[in-house]
C-alpha cells in the first residue's frame, strides 16, 4: 500500500480538480466506497455477504437522485482505510476486493466514508471503543475510566489513518482525473449533552463526553485528509445532531436498535439524511 500511495504523492494539478455540479458528475459513473456507515449495514435489504450493503444506503439514494451513467457500490462493513487499496479479509477469507479497483477514468463521482474502524483493534472500530467504555464503567461509575484507559492512543490511530486516507484520495485522482471526490463524515452517534444518555447507554457520563470528543476528532481528521487529498468534505454530524442514539427520534441507532440497523449506526432515515448532505454538496 505504501508503495502504491507513494507513487501519487505529487499535488493534483488545479485543472484536474473537478468543480462541477450534480449535473456534471451524473455524466459518468458513480462509485461509492467506505465502511458500514456507507454500506447502511443492518438496513434491509442486504447484499454482498459480510459487507452488509443495503439497497437503502446513502450511495444508493444519491445514485437514484443523480441517475448517473453507471453506479458501483464497493462499501463494506468492517472496512478500514487499508481496504481501499488491499483486499478485505475475515478469518483469512477475502470479503471484498480492494475498493479502489472500481475507480477508473470514466468515473465522475466518488464518495467515501472511512476511518472510524481504524479507531479499534478489531473490525468494529468506534463500536469497539464504545464496548470498552461500557466494560470499564463499573470500575469508576462517576468518573471517565475509558478516557483514562485510552489516553492519547486514539488520537495517534486517527492521525495515522488520516495520513493513509489522504494518500488513497490522491490515488483516486490519479485513477479518475475528472472525478469529483467527496469524503463523507460520520453522523452524530452520541449527543452534545452526556446526561441525555443516562439509562440509554451503559457508559459513565464522563465517558459519553469522551466518546463525543473522539467522534469530533474523527471527523476533524477525516476533513483534514479530504483537504490534503483535494477532496470535498461533507459534514453529516450537524445534519443529524439531536437524532443520535440517545435521542427520542434516533436517525443513528443506540446499542439496542429500535429500527433495522447495526448498533450505533445510521438507520434508513439517517442514510437518507447523509445522502441529502452529499447532494447539497453537489449543488443538487
Amino acid at each position: 500500500m505504501a508503495a502504491a500511495l507513494g507513487a501519487v504523492t505529487a499535488p493534483v494539478p488545479a485543472h484536474a480538480r473537478p468543480t462541477g455540479t450534480g449535473e456534471g458528475v451524473a455524466a459518468g459513473r458513480y462509485v461509492a466506497l467506505g465502511d458500514s456507515y456507507a454500506a447502511g449495514a443492518g438496513i434491509p435489504a442486504q447484499s454482498a455477504g459480510l459487507c452488509l450493503r443495503s439497497d437503502r444506503d446513502y450511495g444508493r439514494v444519491v445514485a437514484a437522485a443523480l441517475a448517473p451513467a453507471g453506479y458501483t457500490d464497493r462499501s463494506c462493513a468492517g472496512a478500514k482505510v487499508g481496504a481501499l487499496t488491499l483486499p478485505q479479509t475475515d478469518a483469512g477469507a477475502v470479503v471484498n476486493g480492494p475498493q479502489l479497483d472500481a475507480v477508473a477514468p470514466d468515473v465522475s463521482l466518488v464518495t467515501v466514508t472511512i476511518g472510524g474502524n481504524d479507531l479499534g483493534t478489531s473490525d468494529l472500530g468506534f463500536v469497539d471503543v464504545v464496548a470498552t467504555c461500557a466494560s470499564l464503567a463499573v470500575t469508576d461509575p462517576l468518573g471517565a475510566p475509558c478516557r483514562a484507559h485510552y489516553g492519547n492512543s486514539l488520537s495517534g490511530r486517527l492521525e495515522s489513518a488520516a495520513s493513509r486516507l489522504a494518500g488513497a484520495l490522491r490515488l483516486v485522482h490519479a485513477k479518475a482525473p475528472r472525478a469529483r471526490v467527496l469524503v463523507v463524515g460520520y453522523p452524530s452517534v452520541v449527543p452534545d449533552d452526556p446526561a441525555k444518555c443516562l439509562g440509554r447507554l451503559p457508559i459513565t457520563t464522563g465517558d459519553v463526553a469522551f466518546l463525543r470528543s473522539v467522534l469530533g476528532e474523527l471527523n476533524d481528521r477525516v476533513a483534514d485528509a479530504a483537504e490534503t487529498g483535494h477532496a470535498t468534505y461533507v459534514d453529516t454530524l450537524n445534519p443529524t445532531r439531536g437524532h443520535d442514539g440517545c435521542s427520542a427520534e434516533p436517525w443513528v441507532e443506540g446499542l439496542l436498535p429500535t429500527a433495522p440497523a447495526l448498533p450505533l449506526h445510521p438507520n434508513a432515515t439517517g442514510e437518507r439524511v447523509m445522502a441529502t448532505a452529499v447532494l447539497n454538496a453537489l449543488g443538487r
